[in-house]
């Protein structure tokens, strides 16, 4: 998919492609999703995660509580 989005056309081609049947009135429903999604999609690979750590390090239970009342 370019930079200019996902087109009605692209969307009917690429749906026929992966064995999708798709009514004609649909593709321009479809394509403005998939560009949603994409925009969503490289805000999110602009996020650093570098100091997060996996969730499976997470332990439930296990954390310190230190707040005063």
């Amino acid at each position: 998919m370019s930079a200019a989005g996902l087109t009605p056309q692209e969307a009917a081609r690429w749906a026929d492609r992966a064995g999708i049947p798709m009514p004609a009135g649909r593709h321009a429903a479809v394509a403005a999703t998939a560009d949603h999604i994409h925009s969503v999609v490289a805000v999110l690979r602009e996020l650093d995660f570098t100091d997060t750590p996996p969730a499976a390090a997470y332990r439930a239970g296990e954390e310190q509580n230190h707040a005063a009342v």
